[in-house]
């Protein structure tokens, strides 16, 4: 500690230092960390800049290929749907009218871009994990496709608050819902009945009650979204005496959180416009029309005690975790995304008005349409303002805070 009589003379230069000391500290800390970093919003999980940056070079015309990993009760079947039916596309997808499938071909060839269910169907077996799709959609499309250029595999998924997805699964499953020919294939076979035993007899399961769904202890249901995101082949598949419990949780759950943040794209189902902007801003293709928020789902409508509450969370604690971690990276991109598009459309912006006063200092004429017009080489020159920038209408209104 420097002590400084401020009746000394000296004083004020003194008093300077520690000043401009932390001045250059800031100003340091800002090319450091810039804005975008941390994305300014409140994180427990150290994210880097590359797990932020999810631009890919998508090349429709090229080898690449998006593969959808359709998790139950995320809102998939709309994410779906806006693949084969909402992009601007150069080809859009072929849908006609009573078919399940639309064709979606790279401009000019026969080739599929897109490996979906509303494209290929079910190939790799009804709502396939990431363990089946991983060993499965390279087979299948060669099959499908005969070429000889390694393609580029961008998979992408929904997820989903863990609560409000069990509970429409639930729902689902009382309708009449089974799924039963899912094949679960891993290691190059389904599981044994002994490995992965029904929870009804008879052939559904409708008219269970929430008390019922929740009892069966081999109920697919729990923690469906880390078992369908992780490497199954690392815990011995369904084989659950390959391991200890603790042992057998802690992998799945690292291996799920591993495949989701190098996945190209995830986005979520509570928060539908940022996923529709981070899905364009990523693969560089934009929507016809915007995503809407539905908030008035049955799983909203199901009146829960704590008690339920906390039951529902503790069967599916890999998923609560899982979600925390993808909605904190899932927003950080966001902020990421939209200030570095921010910081884009100003460097622009200040290019074009140095561009201009170059033109005024050799005494060239301005562009006609310089202002306000949108048009022409030089652009948009009007001062600028925040109603100028992009975007995202916040949408986070879903019932999850009810819970």
């Amino acid at each position: 500690l420097v002590i400084v009589d401020i009746m000394d003379e000296r004083s004020s230069k003194l008093i300077l230092v520690p000043i401009l000391a932390v001045l250059f500290v800031m100003i340091g800390y800002q090319y450091i960390c810039p804005a975008g970093s941390n994305s300014g919003v409140p994180s427990k999980f150290n994210f880097t800049e590359r797990d932020l940056d999810r631009h890919v070079e998508f090349n429709i015309k090229g080898d690449d290929v998006i593969v959808f990993l359709h998790i139950q009760k995320t809102g998939g079947t709309t994410f779906g749907r806006h693949l084969v039916r909402n992009i601007r596309l150069e080809q859009p997808c072929d849908c006609k009218p009573g078919q399940k499938k639309c064709t979606c071909h790279r401009p000019g060839k026969e080739e599929s871009w897109l490996f979906s269910r509303f494209s290929t169907g079910w190939s790799c077996g009804l709502h396939a994990d990431w363990t089946e799709l991983t060993n499965c959609v390279p087979v299948v499309m060669d099959k499908k496709e005969a070429q000889r250029n390694k393609r580029n595999f961008y998979y992408i998924t929904m997820l989903r608050d863990p609560v409000s997805r069990y509970l429409s699964e639930w729902k689902h499953v009382q309708r009449g819902a089974t799924w039963k020919t899912a094949l679960h294939m891993c290691d190059g076979r389904s599981p044994t009945q002994d490995e992965l035993p029904t929870c009804y007899s008879g052939d559904d399961w409708s008219g269970v009650t929430l008390k019922e769904f929740m009892n069966c202890q081999s109920n697919l249901a729990n923690n469906r979204q880390v078992r369908m995101l992780a490497d199954l082949s690392l815990v011995g598949c369904y084989n659950m005496s390959s391991m200890n419990e603790s042992q057998r949780n802690h992998i799945l759950l690292s291996s799920a959180m591993s495949n989701l943040k190098n996945m190209a794209f995830y986005g979520l189902t509570e928060f539908q416009r940022k996923t529709q902007y981070l899905f364009e801003r990523t693969f560089s293709l934009r929507f016809i029309s915007a995503f809407t928020q539905i908030n008035s789902t049955r799983a909203a409508n199901v009146d829960l005690s704590e008690a339920v509450r906390r039951r529902i969370e503790e069967l599916n604690f890999l998923d609560v975790q899982l979600y925390e971690y993808a909605k904190d990276l899932f927003l950080q991109r966001f902020q990421y995304t939209r200030q570095r598009e921010h910081q884009e459309v100003r460097l622009k912006r200040r290019e074009e008005r140095r561009w201009l006063r170059e033109q005024r200092d050799q005494g060239r004429p301005w562009p006609s349409k310089h202002k306000g017009s949108g048009k022409g080489d030089g652009g948009v020159f009007e001062k600028e303002t925040e109603n100028d920038l992009p975007t995202t209408t916040e949408d986070y209104t879903s019932q999850v805070a009810r819970w």
